[in-house]
């Protein structure tokens, strides 16, 4: 069992569609151990596994990061 709550279809498009067109996010989420971040990424791909969805993004530093879409408390275009 999970806590994941799912996202408005509108929001997941919106993703996709700034993963399609290559556009930077300014995203602020709660990490797992309860921090909240905020980076400029590029969004690069979407996923679900065991019932959760999760967006990969690169950060400026070239590291990966993978974001549970419940956690993403706001985003916008870079």
């Amino acid at each position: 069992m999970t806590d994941y709550r799912p996202v408005d279809c509108v929001v997941h498009s919106e993703y996709e569609l700034a993963i399609m067109q290559r556009r930077r996010l300014r995203i602020t989420w709660s990490g797992n151990d309860a921090t909240t971040r905020s980076e400029v990424v590029m969004p690069t791909d979407l996923y679900t596994r065991q019932g959760e969805e999760y967006l990969i993004v690169t950060r400026n530093d070239g590291q990966f990061e993978h974001i549970r879409l419940d956690r993403i408390i706001s985003y916008h275009l870079a």
